[in-house]
């Protein structure tokens, strides 16, 4: 394969984003023009962003429209420095993101993608220079990059963003899988309308209710009021030593950086290639284990997907001492237990939680039949969820091991 070097400015123009002044309200409020932070370059392809702005807040900042399908977005600093997206809708960004936008004739704008994520350890490594702007829209201008023709170009950027396709879209199920089942618990244990002995659903259908003083609210007749180690035992995960740790290896260790809410980030572990001595069975993870971190960002509540994960401390295993796993799950991600969690948390540095103290929390345990019932309902939503993220895992990794091999020539693409 041939390959021509460039660089980056002499086949792309680049461009920064802004931020409209965050105090003013009517720069945001009811905003219909997409503005992208450097946070959301976490996934291949932008196809939609959490903040807007409107035509007022664009006029009044530096922000500028980018236009889809034809503009890279590549972080320069910040948690996700590096990372470089393939714009799919026309959007703003704010400063801490470049807009390459390549002359089509030279490159592919979704093989430039592909091209500096080949680069992210490198581009990383400018980032975090002794000047916080050395990953910089100039800097960026300058980099060299090795180009095939056109042609292949596009063959290799097809095969790869197949997989990245398949991935979006497994994310996408179990974002709208998460939010069915989160949906039902909703429905039925917060707002009560579980279905009563006629199917209908019971407090909306005069259901009998009871103020519990414990609580302060009311809850519906014949529930129970517990303490939450009566019913959840959270223990913590096994103290590996660091010393121990391997680049590659076996096992994978866990700890509180890769527990986000509502799942697990595997892509950024140590190894170990044996088991230590005396460590506990529930910290060698099974898939549809339920962790909740401890330490930092406490209260974040993951799914273990795949195996040959291991438990570190500062990480809380979950065990339902009634079964029903996914209730138990469903029940730590409420807004409300998370809040209680993280009202517990102590420490100026950072905030650390014990399992003692989130065991005494208090918490209304439905009838068993009901929790039976629930459990039946939400268990293939959860479920489906696990295999999908399992089958990411393994979409990821193939990418991952092809994306060098095709970008250098030593695999080719017919």
């Amino acid at each position: 394969m041939k390959l021509t070097k460039y660089k980056i400015k002499d086949i792309a123009k680049t461009s920064s984003g802004g931020t409209p002044k965050s105090t003013i309200r009517e720069y945001y409020e009811n905003g219909t023009i997409p503005w992208i932070n450097s946070g959301e370059l976490s996934q291949s392809f932008i196809t939609e962003t959490s903040n807007y702005i409107t035509e007022l807040g664009y006029k009044n900042s530096s922000a500028k429209i980018f236009p889809k399908e034809e503009t890279v977005l590549l972080a320069m600093y910040g948690a996700t420095a590096g990372k470089a997206s393939l714009l799919q809708i026309d959007a703003c960004t704010n400063q801490a993101i470049c807009a390459i936008m390549p002359d089509k004739k030279v490159v592919e704008p979704l093989f430039l993608k592909y091209k500096l994520d080949t680069m992210y350890k490198y581009l990383v490594g400018l980032s975090t220079g002794s000047a916080r702007d050395n990953l910089s829209q100039a800097g960026i201008g300058d980099i060299e990059i090795e180009l095939p023709d056109l042609d292949t170009q596009r063959r290799i950027a097809s095969v790869l963003s197949n997989l990245d396709r398949k991935i979006a879209l497994n994310r996408q199920i179990n974002t709208n899988l998460e939010a069915l089942a989160r949906q039902l618990y909703d429905y039925w244990f917060v707002q009560f309308d579980f279905p009563d002995a006629n199917g209908k659903p019971y407090k909306s259908s005069g259901g009998k209710m009871v103020y519990n003083e414990q609580l302060k609210r009311e809850i519906p007749k014949g529930w129970e009021v517990k303490q939450m180690d009566e019913v959840i035992e959270i223990r913590s995960g096994f103290p590996f030593q660091s010393s121990t740790y391997l680049p590659k290896g076996k096992y994978r260790i866990i700890t509180i950086k890769n527990v986000q809410d509502g799942y697990l980030d595997i892509n950024d572990t140590d190894f170990i290639e044996e088991l230590p001595k005396r460590i506990p069975d529930y910290c060698i993870l099974k898939k549809g284990d339920t962790l909740v971190s401890l330490t930092g960002n406490i209260g974040r509540v993951g799914r273990v997907y795949t195996t040959n994960l291991l438990l570190n401390q500062r990480v809380g295993f979950v065990d339902s001492k009634i079964g029903f796993t996914n209730w138990a799950y469903l029940f730590l991600t409420t807004t409300q237990i998370r809040q209680q969690i993280e009202k517990l948390g102590i420490g100026s540095a950072q905030s650390n939680v014990s399992p003692i103290q989130i065991g005494k929390i208090k918490m209304v345990l439905p009838p068993l039949a009901l929790l039976s019932n629930f459990e039946q309902r939400v268990a293939p939503m959860l479920n489906q969820i696990i295999s999908n993220s399992e089958e990411n895992s393994s979409l990821t990794r193939q990418r991952d091991e092809l994306l060098p091999l095709l970008m250098n020539g030593q695999v080719s693409v017919e």
